[in-house]
């Protein structure tokens, strides 16, 4: 999409502002098909770090997802936790990830989540 959808950043502006992170949304990306929910950016750096931290090899890069820079201005991203792309009747990874999406990338979206099944 070369301009961000204004619905969906007035969307996510209130995930953002409500500090809420259950909102389910699915969208496609780069031909990906992305289901999840949306987390407020802070929420999303912050499990991010989390995960690093715990990790023997990665937790050097812990601290970067902490001081996470505040911008002025609508949001460009969406930050999805427990999230999984679609591959035919598969969600990737089985438990969910934490992805960031750029606003302007997203070519259709719809609010709510799609299962799917590992059979």
């Amino acid at each position: 999409m070369s301009k961000p959808d204004a619905l969906l950043v007035d969307v996510v502006a209130l995930v953002e502002s409500g500090h809420s992170n259950q909102l389910p949304l699915t969208v496609v990306a780069g031909g990906a098909v992305i289901t999840g929910r949306l987390a407020p950016e802070a929420v999303w750096r912050q499990r991010v770090s989390e995960v690093l931290a715990d990790s023997a090899h990665l937790s050097d890069f812990a601290a970067m997802f902490t001081t996470a820079a505040h911008e002025d201005g609508p949001p460009t991203h969406l930050h999805f936790h427990v999230a999984r792309i679609l591959q035919g009747t598969v969600g990737i990874p089985e438990t969910g990830g934490m992805y960031r999406v750029a606003i302007e990338d997203v070519s259709s979206w719809t609010m709510g989540d799609f299962s799917y099944s590992d059979h």
